[in-house]
């Protein structure tokens, strides 16, 4: 289902932005493989209604992750049996890498990094419970020291079928000057199941020389997407230049989707994401003090028709 020969392209889970009308819009603009925000066990566990929308995918999502976070046993099985349920889902993945202190400092995410047996028996559990195709983890190179090789070998010793590294330290955050990329080749190195690379990755060019750096099996895009999907087309195509008229056919598919999913409501949400694609406009602050006042799907794609 996943061809890891040829470098597929994922999209990150982002908090806030990779809903169903996004990932189904850098679906059909080239990303490979597309993952759900972060999801908590418990949440899962007692069907959260919102939780139960969140999951939801398009018809254009496959292969499709459910990302899963949690910190213990029993309900992260009780998570997995539920996603056993749902047709469509092909990827159960666990997140040891988030930074968040209301996630580290609960004994997941990143906290898991310096707890690796707690890791392995999550990943065991996930692994011995799920229906799906492929079980995988997202994790960083360590928790406050760099320990990539332990945490790489854990992953596959667990079962996972692949794994997926940001390259920072849970006390590195974002920090630009901290990603590393030596790291996550060495993980590669230590590991028989398919790495993919993931941080710092916003064009064309950073994508190449990650791949070329760390010898991954593929590459995942977060934030580098953000108000920039058309980065899974260039990455496809080869192609530098995205035209203003391949532009604006992304960002009215977004909006369209967007509306589609939500409703009007749909219409105030896509706010924030126009703040991000008139980036660099001419007029764009302009731009975005017209948007902030508009809630009517009409008028804000017309607003976005003759500004892009």
């Amino acid at each position: 289902m996943i061809d890891f020969s040829k470098n597929p392209l994922f999209l990150a889970p982002l908090a806030g932005f990779s809903d169903l009308p996004f990932r189904s819009v850098v679906k059909k603009f080239g990303a490979d493989v597309s993952v759900s925000e972060m999801i908590s066990s418990n949440a899962l566990m007692y069907k959260n209604k919102k939780t139960l929308k969140m999951i939801k995918k398009a018809s254009n999502e496959s292969p499709y992750a459910v990302q899963i976070v949690g910190g213990e046993v029993e309900p992260i099985k009780k998570a997995v049996e539920f996603l056993n349920e749902i047709e469509g889902i092909d990827i159960i993945d666990l997140n040891c890498g988030c930074p968040a202190p209301k996630v580290a400092n609960n004994n997941q995410g990143s906290s898991l990094l310096k707890d690796l047996d707690r890791l392995k028996k999550l990943l065991e559990t996930i692994k011995k419970h799920s229906n799906k195709k492929y079980t995988s983890a997202k994790v960083r190179i360590g928790y406050d020291q760099k320990t990539p090789v332990d945490i790489a070998k854990a992953v596959e010793d667990a079962g996972a079928d692949f794994i997926v590294v940001h390259g920072r330290t849970k006390k590195d955050g974002y920090k630009k000057d901290r990603i590393d990329y030596d790291s996550i080749a060495l993980m590669k190195k230590s590991v028989k199941i398919p790495v993919i690379a993931n941080g710092e990755i916003d064009s064309l060019s950073s994508a190449l020389s990650v791949l070329e750096i760390t010898g991954a099996d593929g590459l995942m895009i977060g934030r580098g997407a953000i108000g920039n999907p058309w980065i899974f087309h260039q990455l496809k195509s080869g192609e530098m230049d995205v035209s203003s008229e391949l532009k604006k056919e992304i960002i009215l598919e977004h909006f369209y989707k967007m509306v589609e999913h939500y409703g009007e409501f749909g219409v105030v949400i896509f706010r924030k994401h126009l703040h991000t694609y008139s980036k660099g406009y001419n007029s764009a602050s302009l731009f975005r003090d017209n948007v902030n006042s508009i809630s009517k799907e009409k008028e804000m794609e017309d607003l976005i028709i003759s500004f892009f």
